[in-house]
């Protein structure tokens, strides 16, 4: 333990008990990082319903729980569809912790789906504006910001299976994940001589609270229970069992690590063998 031994980490969307974001900020304080958890702060509607984001209370319960354990941990409110607001996270970061050395991507809308000639603008703007602009006002302004360091810095995206393979219903969310795949692509080559690395984690199904969400939308469009969807999905899974956020977030783990120093541009797929391309 300790590779991340004073490193600052920021890791947007983490503001959800037992999800991703939390998994990963949890991981990372286990190695010593001081961490960010940030969120959008409430709920905004169709497009930021109360299962797919972090609200205040609940973003304040995970830094809570993280600070029992020993983390240093400071919350901000940030909406990623504006850049204002994403600057402005990586501001506040600087001002309390000196530095940015790891920001994590990890806020995103993987909750409206709908048949492809079913979805609305609003729909579709909101998915991608999340997805893919917010994930580029994060590259943007946390890589000024470890450029202007000097130090380098790891920039991970968080992905999905669906950055490279397609599921029904899921255009929107499909299209900004493969995009996500090309962003990070150009940025690591971009930020490569300033000794950033930027890489894509694709994990598979998590079942955490988004999770089970989708697990009865998609059940209830392939007319399934949820057991007999879950169970189809393992099926499909060579090693015989649907993701745990610790899976992503040891993903994560490494490539924010020094060990992962020669990797960049690269997609890494957590799938249990599911996804192999």
């Amino acid at each position: 333990m300790g590779n991340l031994q004073g490193k600052v980490a920021v890791i947007t969307g983490a503001g959800r008990e037992k999800g991703l974001g939390e998994a990963i900020a949890r991981r990372f304080a286990s190695e010593g990082a001081k961490i960010v958890i940030s969120d959008i702060g409430e709920v905004k509607g169709k497009t930021a319903p109360e299962h797919g984001v972090g609200q205040v209370s609940e973003m304040e319960k995970v830094a809570a729980q993280l600070r029992q354990e020993g983390a240093d941990v400071i919350t901000n409110i940030c909406n990623v569809l504006h850049e204002e607001d994403v600057e402005n996270m990586v501001k506040s970061t600087v001002d309390h912790f000196g530095k940015v050395d790891i920001l994590v991507n990890n806020a995103g809308i993987g909750y409206l789906f709908g048949p492809l000639l079913e979805t609305t603008q609003e729909e579709w703007d909101a998915v991608l504006g999340v997805n893919l602009r917010g994930v580029f006002f994060g590259i943007k302004h946390a890589a000024k910001q470890m450029i202007a360091q000097g130090d380098g810095g790891r920039i991970i995206n968080i992905g999905s299976q669906a950055s490279k393979s397609a599921f029904k219903f899921t255009s929107a969310y499909t299209s900004s994940k493969h995009g996500l795949l090309g962003l990070t692509r150009n940025a690591a080559l971009e930020l490569a001589e300033h000794n950033i690395t930027v890489n894509l984690v694709c994990p598979n199904h998590v079942t955490t609270g988004l999770g089970s969400w989708q697990n009865s939308f998609l059940a209830a469009s392939r007319g399934l229970s949820v057991e007999e969807y879950l169970e189809q999905l393992k099926a499909r899974i060579p090693i015989g069992r649907v993701g745990l956020p610790e899976d992503t977030a040891n993903a994560c783990a490494f490539l924010a690590s020094a060990e992962s120093v020669y990797i960049t541009g690269d997609s890494i797929n957590v799938s249990g063998g599911e996804e192999y391309h």
